[in-house]
């Protein structure tokens, strides 16, 4: 195999003339220059360069070899330029996943963000309610619900973003609308909308605090997303209890009381890859969704 850093030292010595003035130009001493021409030599077998007066012109052999090294060295310039980009976060590709309460709450902010600083960056956004059990398939960054003390397997690590609150959702003319705070077990007599249907690590989380609270909610109505459910109450059928962040943006006719004793409270978190942890555009992300939890909670869907 060719040496490439001699390639480059020969085809100087071609442009140049002579050794003397490859050796100034690359830095170098005529006898280290000479001595990787020679060994280039011995590589391929070849008289690439012969004697022309006072200097040094290349055989027809080290012509050819010359017209090579350009494309050679050419294709390496775009690699190593490539590569640099990449570095940079000028190029690529970062895939993130979120779930359904925070993609319009949070993605369009860090979208933004990203396309704004890393234009060549393209950007692969998946709808995950779950975290996929094979490491290949899950995304670079993934925001997640998850419990205390979230372990999110070799090769990712988890970054805190919010804890989520839970508020009831309930008409406007409801008794308890208006009020400061309502405990959980005030709410245990109510027609109950459910709003998870995918039964995930929310519904349980609620479920618990209602035991805990001392009763089992009876779901009155069964529905299959949030905004489904507070619909679903805006026309009267039930209350809804749910995260604060999917309550940020209410139909008409309804509001939101903060509940307590107990309080559900579910964790929102960032998985990231580690083999992207240091990329720029890794990093933006990152601190994009912590802007966006930090910065309060916009609409979600």
């Amino acid at each position: 195999m060719l040496d490439v850093h001699r390639l480059r030292i020969f085809r100087s010595v071609v442009a140049s003339g002579s050794v003397v003035a490859a050796a100034a130009n690359l830095g170098y001493t005529p006898s280290a220059v000479s001595q990787h021409v020679a060994a280039l030599q011995r590589e391929t077998g070849l008289t690439l360069l012969e004697r022309a007066g006072r200097g040094l012109r290349p055989t027809a052999a080290g012509l050819e070899l010359a017209a090579q090294a350009d494309a050679v060295l050419a294709r390496i310039g775009e690699a190593e330029s490539v590569v640099a980009d990449l570095r940079a976060g000028r190029t690529g590709r970062l895939s993130i996943a979120y779930f359904a309460s925070v993609g319009a709450a949070w993605l369009p902010t860090v979208v933004q963000r990203l396309t704004t600083q890393f234009p060549g960056v393209r950007l692969d956004l998946r709808l995950e309610e779950t975290v996929p059990d094979d490491p290949d398939e899950r995304a670079d960054v993934q925001v997640v619900v998850a419990g205390p003390g979230v372990e999110p397997g070799p090769g990712f690590r988890s970054h805190h973003l919010l804890d989520d609150p839970y508020v009831a959702a309930v008409p406007c003319g409801h008794r308890h609308a208006g009020r400061a705070e309502v405990e959980l077990a005030e709410l245990a007599c109510e027609q109950w909308v459910d709003n998870d249907f995918a039964r995930g690590w929310c519904r349980r989380n609620l479920l618990e605090a209602c035991t805990a609270a001392g009763f089992s909610p009876a779901f009155h109505v069964e529905a299959h997303d949030y905004p489904t459910a507070l619909a679903f109450v805006a026309a009267g059928v039930g209350i809804t209890v749910l995260p604060e962040l999917a309550a940020a943006r209410l139909p008409a006719g309804v509001t939101a009381v903060p509940v307590v004793r107990p309080t559900p409270v579910r964790s929102l978190h960032a998985v990231v890859r580690d083999a992207v942890a240091g990329t720029p555009t890794a990093r933006a992300a990152l601190a994009g969704l912590h802007a966006a939890a930090a910065a309060g909670r916009p609409a979600a869907a």
